[in-house]
């Protein structure tokens, strides 16, 4: 939904609320009022791209191939992809994979190291239990849980750095990174803008969004980004932070989740359990230089819940965190708690950290 004034990108439970305004100079290049934009139905989402650069209309394709390119290798629910390719030959032998995914089984092997295990690349076995998002979701027993637990290890996913290959030791393991892949595409596209000379862009892969360059509503200035309501239908936001030439990531148990005996079981799990994580985050957004970093945090402090996720992401560089809590409470990291700036409306009221366990 656009005015002229304002331009609203919807991310799954939480999205984002960019403002744009009239036309501007933009390094020297000159920057259009109305983008160019083109939205299509990929990766299980939502995709849009909206380029505001004058003559870069061309572009959009570019950067949708890249979508179409990486999702086909990564994906996990269709058969031909890189991952279902190391799946299959679990327990078996090493698969080879291209120069595309490497660089990402690394890095995921990273956030799984980094968040001890809150987040966990060989997840597979349990989200291919449950489902949820997919028809045929459902709530497994207590014996399958268990059964599929023993599966989940990251420790047990061998990387060559030499051969790029990936190696699951056992059969029956699953890699899943639906968690940071998207990050990850992301990352690519804002590549392909860039080493096409785009200056001003938006890029929403249904949760990550990427605000490329300053906002079309004057020279240096930053994009006004609102964080969605998560209790609430979209377009009600809860604030607003300015951001320019960074991410947001956001994650939210009512983005999907399976409805049982009227109890709702939301789509992020903990690896330890088998189960959704069980704490007091209705909904938290990541801000940081690059959506991959974006989405292996939202998942790392979601794990960790609100007092001990502000704690780790406040030890990190150039990282943020916005947490909405269950209670209604919102949270900020101590660098942006000047900037962000709650909607006098919103039903919400700052959180107090002596009140956090």
């Amino acid at each position: 939904m656009k005015n002229k004034k304002s331009l609203i990108i919807l991310i799954a439970a939480l999205f984002l609320v960019i403002l744009a305004g009239c036309n501007a100079k933009n390094q020297g290049t000159k920057i259009n009022k109305e983008p160019y934009s083109d939205q299509q139905s990929l990766l299980g989402t939502y995709v849009q791209v909206r380029i505001y650069d004058d003559g870069k209309k061309d572009v959009l394709e570019k950067a949708f191939d890249r979508v179409k390119e990486l999702g086909d290798k990564i994906t996990v629910n269709e058969k031909g992809s890189e991952i279902d390719a190391i799946n299959e030959q679990a327990g078996i032998k090493p698969v080879k994979v291209s120069d595309d995914i490497y660089p990402l089984l690394k890095r995921a092997y990273e956030y799984s190291e980094d968040s001890s295990g809150g987040f966990d690349m060989a997840i597979g076995p349990i989200t291919q239990l449950w489902h949820i998002g997919f028809d045929d979701a459902r709530k497994p027993s207590q014996g399958e849980i268990d059964q599929a637990l023993k599966l989940v290890d990251y420790h047990k996913v061998k990387l060559n750095d030499e051969d790029k290959t990936v190696y699951l030791e056992e059969k029956g393991m699953q890699l899943d990174l639906g968690a940071i892949a998207k990050g990850f595409i992301t990352d690519e596209v804002v590549k392909v803008l860039k080493d096409n000379g785009v200056t001003t862009a938006i890029v929403d892969l249904g949760g990550n969004v990427y605000v490329l360059g300053h906002s079309p509503r004057g020279k240096d200035m930053d994009w006004n980004v609102g964080i969605q309501d998560p209790n609430k239908a979209r377009n009600t936001v809860i604030g607003t932070v300015q951001e320019s030439n960074k991410t947001l990531v956001t994650s939210g148990i009512y983005e999907r989740f399976l409805e049982v005996d009227g109890k709702n079981y939301h789509h992020l799990f903990d690896p330890k359990t088998g189960y959704p994580f069980d704490n007091d985050i209705a909904g938290v957004t990541v801000i940081t230089k690059e959506s991959i970093d974006g989405d292996g945090l939202s998942t790392a402090v979601f794990s960790m819940g609100v007092k001990k996720g502000l704690e780790y992401a406040e030890g990190l560089k150039d990282v943020d965190v916005i947490f909405v809590t269950k209670e209604d409470k919102v949270f900020v990291s101590k660098d942006i708690e000047k900037e962000f700036e709650l909607g006098k409306d919103s039903g919400y009221t700052m959180g107090d950290r002596k009140d956090l366990k």
